[in-house]
């Protein structure tokens, strides 16, 4: 089921499942990373970024200009807010000092100033455009700030599935949630409960 601001994503099994990571800095941990996440990178070029922006949950639309500089400041970013993302999610407090300098140097107000709304007739939201790599960057820095200064910290979860690391806010209620998608971890869960409950085929003597 398709929730508001959720993205398909496509597994490498080639299930496809919609995920609401639930805060612009998590999902843009969905455009990849170092390491192991970088078999999943997306932003290869700077067009690259472009296109997540229009398509991101910050709303933005029209045009977005980015340059090779603002693509790797992004990629930077990105990094940091992953660490970050990971400690929070695992309960830990204790933040590099570096990945928080990398929030305030992406957040800082000059030059990198976020997207500018205004209003158009009928009250819709528009951008001022093009909006630039480096308005969207300082965006994704301080929705992070919020996030990782605000008081719901502990709502930074990682899905519970086996084998799977996607990060999410979990902005539920009860504050219950533990997959990234009932579609998948979810019912995999389940679908394990279920198997582990069957009774044992009863045994029979060998005639």
């Amino acid at each position: 089921m398709r929730l508001a601001n959720s993205m398909e994503l496509t597994a490498f099994d080639g299930q496809r499942f919609w995920f609401d990571p639930g805060a612009l800095c998590l999902e843009f941990l969905l455009t990849g990373g170092e390491g192991e996440l970088a078999r999943w990178e997306r932003l290869h070029r700077p067009d690259d970024l472009a296109d997540w922006i229009s398509r991101s949950r910050a709303g933005i639309t029209g045009p977005c200009a980015v340059t090779a500089d603002e693509l790797a400041a992004a990629r930077r970013l990105r990094a940091a807010v992953q660490r970050l993302a990971v400690r929070a999610a695992a309960g830990s407090r204790a933040f590099p000092e570096a990945d928080l300098a990398a929030l305030r140097t992406a957040a800082a107000p000059s030059p990198a100033l976020p997207p500018a709304p205004f209003l158009v007739p009928g009250l819709e939201r528009a951008w001022a455009s093009p909006v630039t790599g480096s308005q969207f960057v300082s965006a994704v820095a301080r929705d992070a700030i919020e996030l990782f200064g605000g008081p719901h910290l502990d709502r930074v979860r990682m899905c519970a599935g086996e084998e799977c690391y996607l990060l999410f806010f979990d902005a539920s209620r009860p504050a219950t949630r533990r997959w990234c998608s009932m579609e998948r971890c979810g019912n995999r869960s389940k679908l394990r409960t279920r198997r582990d409950r069957a009774p044992y085929p009863r045994a029979t003597a060998p005639e």
